[in-house]
C-alpha cells in the first residue's frame, strides 16, 4: 500500500494536468475530439492504478483538497455571474431548463424500463438514472440511504457510487465528439486565424494569458474565501430545514450576492481575470484529483444487467444532446458548445461540464452564452429540479415503501 499525503496528492494531482496536457497536445484523437486534458490525464493515471492493483500493489490518495477544490470553483462561478449578464440570458436560460429538465425525465423513465426488462427491481433503474447521472457522487450517497431503509434496495449505496463513477468517466468523454460532430454542421463566429483576437473572459479559454496584479488576486482570493466561510455558514443553517441546499450551491449563492452586492454598493468591482484564473486552477486540480482518484475496479462489480442500462444511458444522452439540447438551444455554435456541456452534467458534475466546453471553445473560440448558462443551471436549477423528478417517480405506484 503507497499512501500520499496531502502533499504528494497535490504533486500527483500537477503531474496529472502536465500528463494530459501533453497527451492532447501530441495525440491527435484527443485533440480532434475535444477530450479535456483533465480527463486525458487522470483515465490514464487511474488505468495505470487499476494495472498495479493486479500486482498486489494500491495507491491511495489524500482527497482533503478535493473539496475545497470544488467549492473553491464554485465560488468562482457566482463571482463571475452579474446580473446585468443575467438578463441577457434570461430566456436562454429558461429554454436551456427545459431540456435539462426533459433528460431527467429521459433518463429515468430509461432506467426503470430497461431494469424491467431485464428483471431487476425498478429503483436500480432509477438509481442509474438522474439519481447518479445527472445528480452524481453528492445525489447518489443521499438518496442511496432513502432506498436502503425505505425501499430496501440491497447493495444501494455501492450500486450508487459506482454508476456516478461511470457517469463521471463518459460524461467527460462524449461531450468532445458530440461537439465534434455538430460542429461540422454549424458556421463557427470567430474561431478560424483570421479573426481579430479578443481578450478571453471567465472560463472560456482557461489557456489564454490574463493580466493580473499581485494585490487584486488577493483580494479574489479574499472574495473566494468569504464565499467558502459564508457558504459553509448558510448550508449549516439551512441543514434539516425544508430550504437545504447543497453546500456548492449555498457557496455559488453567496458569490452571486457579492458581486452584485458589491457592484450595487459602488464599494467594489470584481476582477473576472483573476477569478476566472483561480476557477480555471480550482477546476483542473479538482478534476485531477477526482479522475486520478477513480476505483475503476468498482465498476467492475456491477452485473452485465447494469452496465447494459448504463450503456444505453450513454448513448441516450449522446443523442438527446444531437437531436434535442441542439435544435432547441437553436442550432447553432452556441447550441454545439452548450450540448458539449450538457453531456458532461448530464452525466457527470457540473465541473465535467466545464471542462467539456473549455476543451471546445480552446479550439473553436469563445461561446459567451454557453458559459453563462450552463454553469449556473448545471450547479444551482439541476439539483432542485432533479429532487422533484425523482420524487415524483417515487410517487408511482410499483415503488412501495417497506
Amino acid at each position: 500500500m503507497i499512501q500520499l499525503d496531502f502533499y504528494g496528492t497535490l504533486v500527483a494531482a500537477s503531474l496529472v494536468l502536465l500528463l494530459g496536457r501533453g497527451l492532447v497536445t501530441r495525440v491527435g484523437f484527443l485533440r480532434a475530439y475535444n477530450i479535456p486534458e483533465p480527463v486525458a490525464g487522470g483515465l490514464v493515471v487511474a488505468l495505470v492504478l487499476l494495472a498495479l492493483r493486479s500486482f498486489d500493489v494500491q495507491v491511495r490518495f489524500d482527497t482533503s483538497l478535493q473539496t475545497p477544490l470544488m467549492l473553491a470553483f464554485f465560488a468562482t462561478i457566482g463571482l463571475s455571474a452579474d446580473f446585468a449578464s443575467l438578463k441577457k440570458g434570461g430566456r436562454v436560460v429558461g429554454i436551456f431548463i427545459f431540456a435539462v429538465t426533459g433528460l431527467l425525465l429521459v433518463q429515468n423513465a430509461m432506467g426503470i424500463g430497461l431494469a424491467s426488462l431485464l428483471g431487476l427491481d425498478p429503483l436500480m433503474g432509477l438509481l442509474t438514472g438522474s439519481v447518479t447521472l445527472a445528480g452524481g457522487h453528492g445525489t447518489g450517497a443521499a438518496w442511496s440511504a432513502t432506498f436502503s431503509e425505505k425501499y430496501g434496495l440491497a447493495s444501494a449505496s455501492e450500486l450508487a457510487m459506482a454508476s456516478a463513477t461511470f457517469g463521471l468517466v463518459l460524461g467527460g468523454l462524449i461531450g468532445g465528439p458530440v461537439a465534434r460532430l455538430l460542429i461540422k454542421r454549424v458556421q463557427v463566429p470567430g474561431c478560424v486565424e483570421q479573426a481579430k483576437p479578443r481578450a478571453p473572459k471567465g472560463f472560456e479559454q482557461p489557456n489564454k494569458e490574463r493580466s493580473i496584479t499581485p494585490f487584486s488576486f488577493i483580494e479574489t482570493l479574499a472574495l473566494i474565501a468569504v464565499s467558502l466561510l459564508a457558504g459553509n455558514l448558510l448550508n449549516g443553517l439551512l441543514l434539516g430545514s425544508a430550504f437545504e441546499l447543497p453546500t456548492f450551491v449555498c457557496v455559488l449563492f453567496v458569490g452571486v450576492v457579492l458581486r452584485n452586492g458589491l457592484s450595487a454598493l459602488g464599494l467594489y468591482q470584481v476582477f473576472e481575470r483573476e477569478v476566472s484564473v483561480l476557477g480555471n486552477v480550482s477546476l483542473s486540480l479538482f478534476l485531477a484529483i477526482a479522475l486520478m482518484s477513480l476505483k475503476l475496479w468498482d465498476l467492475a462489480s456491477l452485473a452485465l444487467p447494469i452496465f447494459i442500462i448504463l450503456a444505453v444511458q450513454t448513448v441516450v444522452m449522446a443523442l438527446f444532446a444531437i437531436f434535442v439540447t441542439f435544435r432547441i438551444m437553436g442550432s447553432n455554435y452556441d447550441a454545439a458548445v452548450l450540448a458539449a456541456g450538457h453531456c458532461g452534467f448530464g452525466l457527470g458534475a457540473t465541473p465535467t461540464a466545464i471542462a467539456n466546453m473549455q476543451a471546445v471553445t480552446q479550439r473553436y473560440g469563445p461561446s459567451q452564452i454557453a458559459f453563462l448558462v450552463v454553469p449556473m443551471v448545471g450547479a444551482f436549477f439541476i439539483d432542485i429540479i432533479n429532487v422533484i423528478v425523482i420524487k415524483l417517480f417515487l410517487a408511482l405506484p410499483f415503488f412501495v415503501a417497506v
